[in-house]
């Protein structure tokens, strides 16, 4: 069966496979590498439409509601701060874009610029997702029931398809694939 925890740790788990290349990128842009425009634009896609429209909205849209329910409160506990990471992390895929854009015209100092911002992203993400695994995450498996864990599983892979459109997560994860064996070959 299904929980919406397990769903929500194994999209962790991806996320933090792309940090790993995303810091990669990052590295290879300080050293002044040439970095394939393909690449950043990935990167942006994945970052933005997965760690963002899918799974932060599946917490913001229908986990977060339902904590509330259960207690836990929006402001001065952990939701709140989880809230206001996710506002930040979408202000750094922002500045992110923004700076592939400006590689894409020869700017000078657009690489230094998307790594900086894409290291902001990597350690704010690490720390979010510590935060929800190891706090959030377990609050909810003590307050939600096995029905309310698997309906809320359900509901998820719903969200995913309205928010992202039919056959994009596994585009997301091909995608991902590839950039893994390019990026960190075993």
């Amino acid at each position: 069966m299904a929980t919406a925890t397990k769903v929500l740790r194994h999209e962790h788990e991806a996320i933090l496979k792309m940090l790993e290349v995303t810091e990669k990128v990052a590295n290879r842009l300080e050293q002044g590498e040439a970095v394939r425009q393909e690449v950043l634009a990935n990167l942006q896609e994945f970052f933005r439409l997965f760690a963002d429209q899918c799974h932060h909205g599946k917490e913001e849209d229908l986990l977060f509601p339902l904590l509330e329910q259960k207690g836990i409160p929006r402001t001065g506990g952990p939701i709140g701060v989880l809230l206001r990471e996710h506002e930040e992390g979408r202000s750094l895929i922002r500045q992110m874009g923004d700076a592939a854009e400006a590689t894409k015209s020869g700017l000078t100092g657009a690489g230094s610029r998307w790594a900086g911002a894409a290291r902001g992203y990597v350690g704010l993400l690490h720390g979010h997702i510590e935060k929800e695994n190891n706090v959030l995450f377990m609050m909810a498996e003590r307050l939600l029931t096995p029905g309310e864990q698997e309906q809320l599983a359900e509901d998820f892979e719903k969200l995913e398809v309205d928010k992202m459109g039919v056959g994009t997560h596994e585009r997301l994860h091909a995608m991902m694939d590839k950039m893994l064996v390019e990026f960190l070959p075993k």
